[in-house]
This record gives structure tokens, C-alpha cells and sequence, in this order.
């Protein structure tokens, strides 16, 4: 799916086999090979600006968004979140859900202001050392778990 205002130059679509040399460049796919979901990608002018995978559970969880630090606050998240929903509501799913880092704010307003909120489960901590695609990273973050019930537009 694509998704624009009109006048923008901002595309979310479904990442290509073809793409994932040029994006995995300047953002990483960390989740590229975990085999439940796939990548959206957010381009303008043909250029990756991020990405958020789309894990297909019950319910789907939004994971992985990342925005270049360039092109942040320009309302990348919110077309990926966006799109994320359009593809949970089109895969017959009435709920998102994600993790997000107690400590990061602009996250968690980012997902409150798309209608995200937290469902009261335990915060998660999640600490050591994560294999991920691009290599060994050292994580020590508290997650907390979010949810949002979807609509159909009538």
C-alpha cells in the first residue's frame, strides 16, 4: 500500500526483494530474516527515510521503527504507523500492537497522539546480548506494551 497526502512526495510501501541492498544500507533491516512479517519503507524521491517491520502475530505487532536522524519529525512514524494499521485492518486484524522504551518519550508521545495506549501489562526488561541481523548489539531497556484497537472506515 502506498499512502500520501496530496502534494507530498512521501510513499510507504512494502519493502521489495530488489530494495533491500540500498535500504539495508542506511537502515540496518535488523528483522529482515525473522520470517513473521515483513518491512514497510517510507521513501521520498525514490531515497529510503525509514522503515517499521510488521510482525504478522495474533494480534500484529509494529516493530522496529526507525527514522534517519535527518529526516526525522516530518511525520515519517506517523505514515509508517499509518500504513501499518492499513495492512493489519486489510489482513482481516481489529488491534496493533508494539513495545515501546520507558525512556523514550518521543516514542511513546509519537503512539499516543496515533492512539496508541499502554494495555497495563508488566514493563518487560530486556538485557544482554541480541544476535540480530547486522551483528551482536548490547541491549538494557524496559518495555512497555502498547495497544491500539482499529476501526474500518465506513
Amino acid at each position: 500500500m502506498n499512502r500520501a497526502e496530496p502534494g507530498e512526495r512521501l510513499r510507504v510501501r512494502r519493502l521489495a526483494d530488489d530494495e533491500v541492498e540500498r535500504v539495508g544500507v542506511v537502515l540496518g533491516l535488523a528483522r529482515l530474516y525473522q520470517g513473521n512479517g515483513f518491512y514497510l519503507v517510507a521513501w521520498e524521491n525514490e531515497e529510503p527515510l525509514g522503515h517499521a517491520y510488521l510482525a504478522l502475530t495474533d494480534p500484529p505487532e509494529l516493530q522496529d521503527v526507525q527514522v534517519r536522524h535527518e529526516h526525522r519529525r516530518r511525520g515519517v512514524a506517523s505514515a509508517l504507523t499509518s500504513v501499518a494499521e492499513e495492512n493489519v485492518l486489510s489482513l482481516g486484524f481489529d488491534r496493533l500492537r508494539l513495545e515501546v522504551s520507558q525512556g523514550n518519550i518521543a516514542a511513546q508521545a509519537l503512539y499516543r497522539s496515533c492512539g496508541f495506549a499502554d494495555i497495563g501489562a508488566p514493563a518487560r526488561r530486556v538485557h544482554g546480548t541480541i544476535i540480530i541481523r547486522t551483528g551482536p548489539i548490547e541491549v538494557d531497556d524496559t518495555l512497555l506494551t502498547w495497544e491500539k484497537t482499529l476501526a474500518r472506515e465506513l
